[in-house]
């Protein structure tokens, strides 16, 4: 293996130069006074967690962690995710409080990604959880936050496709009769591989009536009609209760009064394995790919050994920068001054600030080029010589 070279980073590693931490750090805050305005309160996990708890149940591939070992030998990973530390946190120095709980987070997480060039290995995403509440109303409240942060953010075009992983899972078993091709297809959709699943369920050994069944999953989207044709296909009592549960979503979606920024999308399947109801996505600002996601998880807190049926979601800070299109210009004034006017130049620098205003100090000794400080700054106030002033 050859050294690296001075200037490079870890693959998927970024820096995040001045004007994009401003960007983030505004779009942060808005996100973070939303959540904690419908009640959700701002916890934080350590970077990094055990594998054999966090590690394991935050149904990451394996592959896609970083592990290491700490002094005694036991492997540590850094979080992957939030969902499982926070499970953790709820089992541990939480279990002494009455669900439901509503928390909030604001983390950076890591995934490598050596195979995947592009992709970051490290993001920062915002979300919430809300544990130990298991009523539609439950996944509607969340649903209903997430939008609300994203308008909050300023994104005004955007859609979110709601889905239940149960109504994939009961159709697909009932067609082909196990888990292991269940899963097949569960990948193509979950790659939104379209083609590839007509042509995996082509090659199926199944009656006419089940591959147009299995086809007719790829058309239940849009608005919610796609509920009844939903209904229509699926046999199972499990299925038709996956149904009930989106039209009562829906009726929640509509009493909140954003039902124009939802879609039914039955073929959602996420990268967790650990969802088990509703799933959704947010798509918005032409991205190719979803910027935040979330959904029901009711079995991953008995990992912890503290039951609790849970949902929430995850907002990708550095996508949603993307889809809004714009950075946060840094504003500041610059005070170039002389030796003669020291006293004074800082005195002025300490009133602009008590107003407010971002001031550089600036001696003119270690300025090679005047006239470029016009560009850098708003504004360029003089303190040289006798006379004050001049801009």
């Amino acid at each position: 293996m050859s050294k690296p070279f001075m200037f490079e980073k870890p693959i998927g590693m970024r820096d995040t130069l001045p004007t994009m931490y401003a960007t983030k750090k505004l779009i942060r805050d808005q996100l973070e006074s939303e959540m904690t305005g419908w009640g959700y309160q701002m916890i934080e996990t350590p970077t990094l967690e055990y594998y054999e708890t966090v590690g394991v149940a935050s149904a990451i591939l394996d592959q896609q962690l970083f592990k290491l070992l700490d002094q005694q030998g036991n492997t540590l990973v850094l979080r992957p995710d939030m969902t499982a530390p926070i499970a953790r946190l709820v089992a541990s120095s939480l279990k002494g409080e009455a669900y439901p709980l509503r928390l909030a987070y604001q983390s950076t997480v890591y995934r490598a990604q050596q195979h995947e060039g592009g992709k970051p290995a490290e993001f920062e995403q915002l979300g919430v959880e809300l544990i130990g509440d298991g009523t539609v109303s439950a996944d509607g409240e969340v649903i209903a936050l997430m939008i609300a942060a994203l308008k909050r953010a300023g994104l005004s075009h955007f859609k979110v496709a709601i889905g239940h992983i149960g109504y994939v899972n009961a159709l697909l078993l009932e067609i082909v009769g196990n888990e292991e091709r269940a899963d097949v297809l569960r990948r193509y959709l979950y790659e939104k591989n379209y083609v590839g699943f007509r042509e995996h369920v082509k090659s199926l050994p199944l009656s006419s009536i089940d591959q147009r069944r299995l086809l007719s999953l790829l058309k239940l989207r849009g608005d919610k009609e796609s509920l009844q044709e939903a209904s229509k296909l699926v046999q199972g009592a499990e299925g038709l209760r996956a149904v009930e549960e989106l039209e009562e979503l829906w009726s929640v979606l509509e009493s909140y009064g954003i039902a124009d920024y939802v879609k039914v999308d039955f073929n959602l399947v996420l990268h967790m394995s650990y969802y088990t109801g509703v799933v959704f996505e947010g798509y918005g600002g032409n991205l190719g790919v979803p910027l935040c996601s979330g959904g029901r998880y009711d079995e991953l807190l008995s990992k912890f050994e503290r039951p609790g049926q849970a949902t929430g979601f995850g907002v990708r800070l550095d996508l949603l920068v993307e889809a809004l299109g714009q950075t946060q210009e840094t504003k500041q004034t610059c005070i170039l001054f002389s030796k003669e006017r020291r006293v004074e130049a800082f005195q002025q620098a300490a009133t602009l600030r008590e107003e407010g205003s971002k001031v550089v100090l600036q001696d003119i000794a270690g300025v090679k080029d005047v006239d470029s400080m016009s560009e850098q700054f708003i504004e360029v106030l003089y303190y040289i010589g006798a006379k004050k002033g001049e801009a």
